[in-house]
């Protein structure tokens, strides 16, 4: 198995990672919001649509 951030050998203690940095670098894009999964849910826009109007911060 090869890392997901980088494609070298995984490493036992950081599986499915190679190293540490892979790992966190891993983390940051899912706290970050790149793993994020668009949605096509009306409600969704709606709340979006009414946030925006209104000059709400969007959750994040």
């Amino acid at each position: 198995m090869s890392c997901p951030i980088c494609n070298k050998d995984t490493a036992e203690g950081f599986r499915p990672f190679c190293s540490k940095r892979c790992a966190d670098i891993d983390l940051s894009k899912w706290l970050g919001g790149s793993y994020a999964i668009p949605s096509d849910d009306p409600d969704d826009l709606e709340q979006v649509i009414d946030e925006l109007q209104n000059n709400k911060p969007l959750p994040h």
